[in-house]
C-alpha cells in the first residue's frame, strides 16, 4: 500500500525539514554553523530517495540559509565547518570571512533601503489621507518656481514599470524590485503566495511582497 508524500513547497518548510533530518548541521533559530563546502552534493545523495523535497527546492533553501544574517555572522576565521552529521569538515579562512562580511553588509543595505522606501510610502499615504487644503494649493499654484521642486512624486524610470500579481510571475523571470529611489533588477527564484523571493544581480536573495515586484513594459 502506498501513502501520499507531502511535497514541501516553500523555503521555510524545507529548512525546518533539514533541521529535523540533520540537527547537528542545520538549525532554524539561534546560532548557525558554517557548512561544509559542497554540502549540496551530500544533501542530494542522502535525500536521493526522499520524495518530500526536490533538488530545486533543496538548492533554493540552501541558498537562502547561507544568505541569512545569522549564518553569515557565523563565518569567522578559524571556525570549523560541519558536514551533515556535525563532524568537522574544514576551517573557515580569511577570504571566506571577508566574503561573508561583504554579503552581510550588502544585504543589510538592501533591507535598509526597502525599509526607508516603505516609511516614505506610508508617510505619503498618511499625507494623502488628510483633507486637501485649498488655500495651500492656490499658494503653490502662484509660485511657478515651486513647481520644479515638486519633481519628487515620481522618478521617470518608474513609468516604464508595470505592477504584477503573484499568478503572473514564474520562477526564472526577470523582474525589478522596488527598493528606494531606483528599482533593482533580479530573477524570481521562488513564489510563495504573496511572498516573492528574488535573487538580485549582486547575488543576494531577498524576500519581498508581490506589491514591490514589477516587470518592464
Amino acid at each position: 500500500m502506498t501513502t501520499d508524500v507531502k511535497k514541501l513547497t516553500n523555503t521555510k518548510e524545507v529548512i525546518t525539514y533539514l533541521a529535523e533530518k540533520f540537527p547537528q548541521c542545520f538549525t532554524v533559530e539561534g546560532d548557525a554553523k558554517p557548512l561544509k563546502i559542497g554540502i549540496f552534493e551530500d544533501l542530494a545523495a542522502r535525500l536521493a530517495d526522499d520524495e518530500t523535497v526536490s533538488k530545486t527546492r533543496l538548492r533554493t533553501a540552501l541558498r537562502h540559509y547561507t544568505n541569512s544574517w545569522r549564518y553569515l555572522r557565523s563565518v569567522k576565521v578559524g571556525t570549523q565547518r560541519v558536514d551533515l552529521d556535525g563532524a568537522d569538515a574544514g576551517i573557515i579562512e580569511e577570504e571566506h570571512q571577508q566574503h561573508a562580511e561583504q554579503t552581510l553588509a550588502e544585504s543589510k543595505a538592501v533591507a535598509a533601503e526597502r525599509a526607508a522606501a516603505k516609511r516614505k510610502e506610508q508617510a505619503a499615504q498618511a499625507k494623502a489621507a488628510k483633507p486637501a487644503n485649498q488655500e495651500a494649493r492656490k499658494a503653490r499654484a502662484k509660485r511657478p518656481t515651486k513647481k520644479p521642486a515638486a519633481a519628487k512624486p515620481a522618478p521617470a524610470p518608474k513609468l516604464d514599470l508595470q505592477a504584477v500579481k503573484g499568478d503572473q510571475l514564474r520562477v526564472g523571470q526577470q523582474v525589478q524590485v522596488k527598493a528606494g529611489l531606483s528599482p533593482i533588477a533580479g530573477q524570481v527564484t521562488e513564489i510563495d503566495r504573496d511572498d516573492i523571493y528574488v535573487q538580485l544581480q549582486n547575488g543576494l536573495t531577498v524576500k519581498v511582497n508581490v506589491n514591490a515586484v514589477f516587470v518592464t513594459k
